[in-house]
């Protein structure tokens, strides 16, 4: 038994972890900034969580500090640890180490999609009997997001925002695309590619979804599967179902029958943020999805226009990180004109950023846009007041999960 102390343990990545953690009989504390529903539910598992990082929080005895990416050398609590002598590792790192408890890891990494596809595969396998283990960055509505499972099967996402995903040796990797979203944060583009070679080069299986791109980009793998790309999938269209028929292939390659994986995902009822239906009243739809990035979304509103073809569709953006915004300028407002009304709320920060574009900028690149506050509740009245037949997306991967928790059915 290790006593561990994770920095930012409320993260979407971190609360998961640290209760897997927790679960094969290490000691957990830990701390975030703020209090949290992942948080709060450690609490109920007897975690002791701090809100506020302090360094007198900080045991003496511990013998790891585990910290998020959004967490500077400078924090209190790792200076602390230095001072200490104590190891430290980031979330990602620490997540390598700890899936070598498993027989087969099957890490699920790429630009888009990871959430989702590493969700369908661990419900694949639950289904199936087969017991796994698993870590998703978010909240499944069938069933756990962290497992340990009978010690064989370990199915995870890992991060190439940060390039930790190399930090994992997988019986399979899966890849369903490379794009080029978080760059900036990885050292540019070359050496976000570089990261996702050494990712395949790590895994001892590979799959990919069939696309030249990723079919040339890993032509050098001696165990490349490839996967082709529906556009529907068992219950599943346009991006979700390029996702089912990941899941399922890999599946297949972890031992399951394909014909009972391909049956199995169809009891897949999604997770958090991802394409979910909020309301449906009077022909109003409302949905709430994760994208925030062009290519994202491009597909989330390409789906909703074949789930919904006789509807108006309304959008709420909210852009996510300035750096991004300012990358993808174009590519937003391209993606974006696919709206019949937009609303777009300020962008949010993320990690304190600035840039030199912001929410305004992109308002007045599209003239179907309204530039909103992000006075949460005033733009839920907004919404909920106009009784047009319609489908109302909410798109970002920011607080904008307020105005989704004003407008959910209760």
């Amino acid at each position: 038994m290790k006593k561990l102390y994770f920095t930012g343990i409320g993260g979407a990545g971190m609360a998961p972890l640290a209760q897997l953690a927790l679960e094969s009989g290490d000691r957990v504390s830990g701390s975030d900034s703020a209090p949290s529903p992942k948080s709060e539910h450690l609490k109920d598992l007897g975690v002791e969580v701090y809100t506020a990082h302090k360094a007198e929080q900080l045991p003496a005895d511990t013998d790891l500090l585990i910290y998020s990416s959004a967490i500077p050398e400078t924090n209190c609590e790792r200076v602390r640890a230095a001072e200490l002598g104590i190891p430290q590792l980031r979330r990602g790192e620490y997540l390598g180490v700890f899936a070598q408890r498993f027989k087969r890891v099957a890490a699920v990494s790429g630009s888009h999609g990871k959430s989702s596809i590493t969700a369908m595969l661990t419900t694949i396998l639950e289904k199936c009997s087969c017991d796994p283990g698993a870590l998703i960055g978010a909240a499944r509505m069938e069933g756990e997001s962290a497992m340990l499972g009978n010690g064989d099967i370990f199915v995870t996402e890992v991060d190439e925002s940060d390039g930790t995903h190399i930090c994992v040796s997988p019986f399979l990797g899966i890849v369903p695309n490379i794009d080029g979203d978080h760059e900036w944060s990885v050292g540019g583009a070359e050496a976000l590619k570089e990261n996702f070679r050494t990712f395949g080069k790590n895994s001892r299986h590979l799959l990919v979804a069939d696309t030249p791109e990723l079919k040339s980009f890993y032509a050098f793998h001696p165990a490349l599967e490839l996967c082709e790309q529906p556009e529907t999938f068992g219950k599943f269209k346009g991006f979700m179902a390029k996702n089912a028929a990941l899941a399922v292939k890999a599946a297949a390659l972890l031992g399951v029958d394909y014909a009972r994986a391909a049956e199995a995902v169809n009891s897949f009822s999604g997770i958090e943020r991802r394409m979910n239906l909020l309301s449906a009243r009077n022909g109003v739809f409302i949905l709430e999805d994760y994208a925030h990035h062009p290519t994202e979304v491009r597909s989330s509103l390409e789906l909703v226009r074949e789930l919904h073809p006789d509807l108006p569709l309304h959008v709420v953006f909210q852009p996510h990180r300035y750096a991004r915004l300012e990358r993808f300028f174009d590519g937003f407002v391209e993606a974006l004109k696919g709206a019949d009304k937009l609303f777009i709320t300020p962008v949010f920060a993320a990690w304190s950023e600035t840039g030199s574009v912001d929410s305004q900028a992109l308002c007045s690149r599209l003239p179907n846009s309204l530039l909103r506050g992000n006075a949460w509740s005033d733009l839920a009245q907004e919404i909920l007041s106009d009784p047009t037949p319609r489908v109302v997306l909410l798109l970002g991967a920011g607080d904008i999960s307020v105005l989704a928790s004003l407008l959910r059915d209760k």
